[in-house]
């Protein structure tokens, strides 16, 4: 079964799946995994929809490591 990105409880270990979206309830569980900083850009997009399997907390963990990089620049 497919999961529901609009409505369904995204946790970490929560799966990115083929039919993954970036949702409202996305942005919401990575605000809250990331803080008020978050936000999503093409780059970053492109790394989540590349093909590899990750989770939702491996996007969260590579965001922070991104913005932490760009912050230490």
């Amino acid at each position: 079964m497919d999961f529901d990105w609009h409505g369904g409880v995204i946790k970490r270990n929560t799966v990115i799946d083929a039919h993954y979206r970036s949702t409202q309830n996305v942005r919401r569980f990575l605000f809250d995994q990331c803080g008020p900083a978050f936000k999503l850009d093409r780059d970053f997009m492109a790394w989540i929809r590349d093909g590899a399997v990750k989770t939702m907390g491996d996007v969260a963990d590579e965001w922070m490591r991104r913005h932490h990089q760009a912050s230490d620049a």
